[in-house]
């Protein structure tokens, strides 16, 4: 095998590295929401407790899985810096070099946590809580 098959088939190994990342990023938002609609069908049935502060408590499962799934990005952003690290060389040494790809500028945890997609998606979620919470408030004191 030629350094250029070498490069080939090390991209591909990136590549379903990546892919694995991205799929569980998906898992992630879709037991966010299943636990979120399971928890307003839960509040729905409930009746001598006070369901403001228990709708406010799944806040907690939320902002975990709006975290997982930062981390999941963000380690899917740093395998596409690999990936196109490895693009560029001629050879290699089948090596996937983490350190350097911290070293770059905007390849932190907290960038992809807080990236326009994760913000839209978790303070949807977020906002759906508080609105729950909000319309029991309002059904407890009338």
């Amino acid at each position: 095998m030629d350094g250029s098959e070498r490069v080939i088939k090390h991209l591909e190994i990136t590549q379903g590295v990546i892919n694995r990342l991205a799929h569980n990023s998906f898992l992630i938002k879709g037991w966010s929401m299943t636990i979120l609609a399971a928890a307003i069908l839960f509040l729905a049935r409930v009746d001598n407790i006070n369901s403001v502060y228990l709708t406010l408590s799944f806040i907690i499962p939320v902002i975990g899985f709006w975290i997982l799934d930062g981390y999941f990005l963000w380690q899917e952003r740093l395998f596409r810096g690999i990936y196109n690290d490895i693009r560029n060389q001629e050879d290699t040494d089948f090596k996937m070099d983490i350190p350097a790809q911290l070293k770059k500028p905007k390849n932190q945890w907290s960038n992809a946590t807080l990236s326009v997609t994760l913000i839209i998606f978790y303070l949807t979620e977020l906002s759906f809580l508080g609105l729950v919470a909000y319309i029991l408030s309002c059904n407890q004191y009338t």
